[in-house]
């Protein structure tokens, strides 16, 4: 890769949620750009005029910075080559278009769907390539007039020329070849007057002097009409570099199917940037060495085009549950209660304006619980058994554990000893659980499986030296006495 002047772009067209696609697109130019000392431009693609809005607009920005991209020219920002909108361009690539007309090489198209789409079935059915034979190329003023005069308003076509081959160096999949006579002329202005994606895309990157493009595999097939382009106009043909798609676990494409698919809805269910980025690093590019956690400096010091896969990456939820896990692992109590709040309020645990106090022994809840959650909105259902008023046995086995011969004897004992504690904290639970097991003589299985499963319903969670100072003596000892008549009903 040459890194003299470089400088690369994330062009996203604003028609809906941000995906997770997008977003690794993005990450994987911003990381070559930090690393080569360049600059990353965002330039928002929005032609598609009944599609694109400015909240989807809105959406793919505070995405990007919520995953600490940042951008050194775009709308926001402005930058030397503006503007960054493709709707406000459209008088660039009107001269460039008057160019391409005077030159010979593009020609105004008064075809119909109609026409076009029986064309494109005869030539189907004579087991053809589909592609637009030509018709208007040779059209006469006076031709042209009488079309217009009919109501026909005409297109733009590039007319392609026949025989060649289109050789690129691809900085991932290495030398890729077409042959023009397999492309057809194709539509470069609508009826409109608005470009489309494969000739307002190679106008702007040439006039914004972006030296690599770096986008995903399904814009491999657009590259012969954009070198095409790109020789015709004049300008300098830029590196490319097509990364993999992302597949689903199943190996289709990845959907909804395959659960959240948009940045904002891993915000939401309380994920972490750092995590996302972290994971999105790893799909289609490979570390040296067994390394998984990166810092962003970590990834900026070590990503290169020459480790990026050819092959599909796979999303794998239950990966980036660990990562995130792994990060999770690394936040204060407060800062874990911080992401958890919004999900507890919204399930109701907790009150809008939660006082200090509540803040306070909802931290400690979060250090017994952290262990259990990979994201924040799992947290409502580690808690309950802090809040509820009843507990419920999460199986029939959990059940038994109550009905065995010694639970009585271990119940009372503890509730004596209980109520004797001047002090509820960690220490004093576990001493006052020791004295149980040396007292009783049951060992230590038969004395904290059953309190564990009269306290919470379950025979897994936070150790009983944590829950039992959260919960209180008062909830303690009630929750007992529900639970071992619950059992025995």
């Amino acid at each position: 890769m040459q890194h003299e002047n470089f400088r690369v772009r994330f062009a996203p067209s604003p028609t809906g949620p941000f995906h997770i696609g997008g977003a690794r697109s993005a990450l994987f130019n911003w990381l070559l750009a930090k690393r080569y000392g360049g600059k990353l431009i965002l330039r928002i693609e929005d032609t598609d005029l009944e599609r694109s809005s400015r909240e989807s607009e809105e959406n793919i920005m505070n995405a990007l910075r919520w995953l600490g991209i940042t951008w050194d020219e775009g709308t926001d920002v402005g930058g030397p080559y503006g503007p960054y909108r493709q709707t406000e361009r459209l008088d660039t690539y009107r001269r460039c278009t008057e160019q391409l007309i005077n030159s010979g090489k593009a020609y105004h198209c008064y075809c119909t769907e109609e026409e076009l789409d029986a064309e494109r079935q005869r030539q189907m059915d004579k087991g053809e390539t589909p592609r637009y034979a030509g018709h208007c190329r040779h059209l006469t003023p006076a031709q042209q007039k009488e079309l217009e005069a009919a109501g026909r308003k005409p297109t733009v076509r590039f007319w392609v020329p026949e025989h060649q081959q289109i050789v690129f160096a691809d900085l991932v999949r290495g030398t890729v070849s077409f042959e023009s006579d397999g492309v057809g002329d194709f539509v470069i202005v609508k009826s409109d007057g608005i470009p489309v994606y494969n000739y307002a895309v190679v106008v702007d990157d040439a006039m914004m002097a972006v030296s690599h493009v770096i986008r995903a595999e399904e814009h491999l097939s657009n590259t012969p009409r954009q070198i095409l382009l790109y020789q015709a106009l004049g300008f300098t043909i830029p590196e490319f570099g097509h990364v993999s798609l992302i597949l689903g676990k199943d190996k289709t494409k990845m959907s909804k199917r395959h659960g959240a698919t948009s940045v904002d809805q891993y915000r939401k269910l309380g994920y972490l940037p750092e995590a996302i980025v972290n994971f999105l690093a790893l799909l289609g590019w490979s570390p040296i060495g067994e390394q998984e956690i990166f810092s962003l400096e970590e990834l900026i010091e070590q990503f290169s085009m020459d480790r990026v896969a050819k092959n599909p990456a796979v999303f794998d939820i239950d990966k980036l549950n660990w990562i995130n896990a792994q990060y999770m692992k690394r936040l204060s109590a407060a800062e874990l209660t911080a992401l958890a709040l919004p999900h507890l309020q919204v399930a109701g645990f907790v009150d809008q304006e939660p006082d200090a106090g509540q803040m306070v022994w909802l931290e400690k809840v979060m250090d017994a619980v952290r262990e259990y959650i990979s994201y924040a909105a799992q947290i409502v259902d580690v808690v309950p058994m802090f809040f509820a008023e009843h507990i419920e046995f999460e199986n029939d086995a959990a059940k038994q554990i109550l009905l065995d011969v010694d639970v009585a004897k271990v119940m009372e004992v503890f509730c004596s000893k209980l109520q004797a504690l001047e002090t509820l904290d960690s220490s004093s639970v576990q001493g006052l659980l020791k004295s149980i097991v040396k007292e009783t003589k049951l060992g230590g299985k038969k004395v904290y499986m059953p309190l564990r499963v009269a306290l919470t319903g379950m025979v897994h969670g936070p150790e009983l030296d944590q829950i039992i100072p959260l919960l209180g003596k008062e909830k303690v000892l009630s929750r007992i006495t529900a639970s071992m008549s619950l059992a025995q009903s």
